[in-house]
């Protein structure tokens, strides 16, 4: 999701072959992974104009960067360099809990 918002930020345009190419994976991979966000009416594709995130599938994007970002800001002010935390941050991202998220938010609050 967040990758797609990237690429209609960027430019204008998210299409499948782009994202499997950004992501290192198979067409057929996004192509089914496309699918499922289709049901799950996150993302709408239009003939000929590629990818589009529809109003859910916007707000799960945005909090999608939240939480990178979040990750990334923790991440440089415990040590890391920037390079490192963007790298780091798109695991842990997904594999922090909300309370871990949430004591990160005050870490970097009193730190002000």
């Amino acid at each position: 999701m967040e990758l797609i918002a990237d690429l209609l930020r960027e430019e204008n345009e998210a299409r499948a072959v782009d994202l499997a190419r950004r992501m290192g994976v198979s067409q057929a991979t996004v192509t089914a992974t496309i699918g499922r966000l289709q049901r799950d009416g996150l993302v709408e594709t239009k003939p000929y104009r590629g990818l589009f995130l529809t109003e859910a599938g916007q707000a799960m994007a945005t909090a999608a960067k939240t939480r990178h970002d979040l990750m990334v800001r923790f991440l440089v002010a415990v040590g890391l360099d920037p390079e490192t935390a963007e790298e780091d941050a798109e695991g842990l991202e997904h594999h922090a809990s909300d309370k871990a998220l949430a004591a990160f938010a005050r870490f970097l609050e009193t730190r002000r």
